[in-house]
């Protein structure tokens, strides 16, 4: 696809040549799938989002949101429409994804279509509902309270995804109930040409619930696709959800994600987010902490190595007396890649006895590793308790030569190091299969 500019807002991209965002925007619009008759309710949200994406363009770096993180890669390419089907997969090709503790509690969505045969969800409790949005047509009046409705939904990406919804993951934890066992939503690609997906998934714990989710994208193969990601959560009183979410796309690809958070009076709400897939890639999580005595934790991890950009927006929003929130963002960045960090608390005049703590730590493994780091605290009340901090540093030459002297190789030193690094948010990982799976990645590769 070659876009020829006609207007203004024009920006050339790496090849040097000139792409008209608003236009390109429309042209990936324009490849939104069609909605199955199973699915027809979402045609209102679909066509509502449709007539805001219309007015909107793709973000350049002039946006202040956006001045850390260029999109020429997106840019650069003519992506195609998914698939209308998915190929048929066997067990065997998604096994080593599957996590040992979700044996029967998982969703399968295959280049963005539901996979009943490789999912799992016959033997959950009653009050548990997981399944796909178009096969919930027992809870249809009760969906358009939830789905498309958090703040922010109507931001470029997001709204994409919600013109584009075809089909996604429900998962719906009723009062009082709790399961045990973790939900896992796993999103397989399979493409090797440049297509592009909307992943969706929605998440409500009603009042007293409590479940643990893990949302996660893989690839089979490389490829150079475009994921373009929304998941909404909702926290009812007094419920609790723990959050893990990773993204392992293809080192081609280009993944664009949004999380948006809603919690009620006495919720938990836990996220620990690890990327280290995809090109170019950015998750933007939003927390809105709407009633009192809210507790949010955020725990990131980024890694990266070659020529990759990974971009984490994150915004915690009080409204109500006596929240707290704690976040912890680290990333390791080696050779050439380029890591940006913006975590934004508003504490408005309303939100008395706010408590909230925010780190954001960057280890450099490479003279030519970037990072871009930005704390950012907008407070208006005046009895709360804010911090923030921010470090980049490298491997300490000192704990290298100390490790050595107690006869380890410089090598496994520095390994050591990046793991122990890393240690602080992969021990917050509630699952301890993927926690196993993740800390063996950083051992190998870093």
């Amino acid at each position: 696809m070659t876009i020829q500019s006609t207007v203004s807002d024009v920006a050339p991209t790496r090849g040097k040549l000139k792409v008209d965002r608003a236009a390109y925007l429309q042209q990936l619009l324009s490849l939104r799938p069609t909605l199955d008759a199973s699915a027809s309710f979402l045609q209102v949200i679909r066509d509502r989002a449709a007539a805001r994406v219309k007015a909107l363009a793709i973000p350049s770096t002039r946006d202040e949101e956006w001045r850390f993180t260029d999109l020429s890669d997106l840019l650069a390419v003519s992506f195609q429409a998914s698939r209308t089907e998915a190929p048929t997969l066997g067990f065997d090709s998604i096994q080593r994804f599957i996590l040992p503790e979700a044996l029967s509690s998982r969703l399968v969505f295959v280049d963005g279509h539901y996979d009943p045969a490789l999912s799992a969800v016959d033997d959950l409790p009653d009050g548990v509902v997981v399944t796909s949005l178009a096969g919930g047509a027992e809870l249809l009046s009760d969906l358009p309270n939830y789905l498309a409705q958090q703040q922010g939904c109507e931001e470029t990406f997001t709204a994409l995804n919600t013109a584009s919804l075809q089909d996604g993951a429900l998962v719906w934890v009723q009062k009082n109930q709790a399961i045990a066992p973790p939900i896992q939503i796993l999103f397989v690609t399979t493409a090797t040409q440049p297509a592009i997906n909307h992943p969706r998934v929605l998440v409500i714990a009603e009042s007293g619930s409590k479940l643990t989710v893990v949302e996660e994208y893989v690839a089979l193969y490389e490829g150079n696709y475009f994921t373009n990601s929304v998941a909404e959560i909702w926290l009812a009183d007094n419920a609790e959800v723990n959050h893990t979410r990773i993204q392992r796309d293809s080192v081609e690809a280009v993944h664009i994600g949004k999380t948006a958070v809603s919690q009620a009076r006495d919720s938990r709400y836990t996220c620990n987010a690890i990327s280290d897939g995809a090109k170019l890639s950015r998750h933007t999580l939003e927390v809105y902490q709407t009633g009192e005595q809210t507790e949010t934790t955020l725990n990131g991890l980024t890694m990266i190595g070659g020529e990759q950009v990974a971009d984490t927006h994150s915004l915690i929003a009080y409204t109500k007396p006596h929240g707290t929130s704690r976040q912890v963002h680290k990333c390791i960045v080696d050779d050439r890649a380029h890591a940006v960090f913006n975590g934004k608390i508003f504490v408005p005049k309303l939100a008395q006895l706010t408590d909230a703590g925010q780190l954001s730590s960057t280890l450099l493994l490479s003279a030519k590793a970037r990072v871009d780091t930005k704390p950012q605290l907008e407070i208006t009340a005046d009895n709360v308790k804010c911090s923030h901090g921010a470090t980049v540093s490298q491997l300490d030459s000192d704990e290298v030569f100390y490790l050595q002297s107690r006869g380890i190789n410089a090598e496994s030193a520095r390994r050591l190091l990046t793991y122990a690094f890393a240690y602080d948010v992969l021990q917050e990982i509630p699952v301890p299969s993927l926690r196993d799976t993740l800390a063996k990645f950083v051992r190998e590769h870093f």
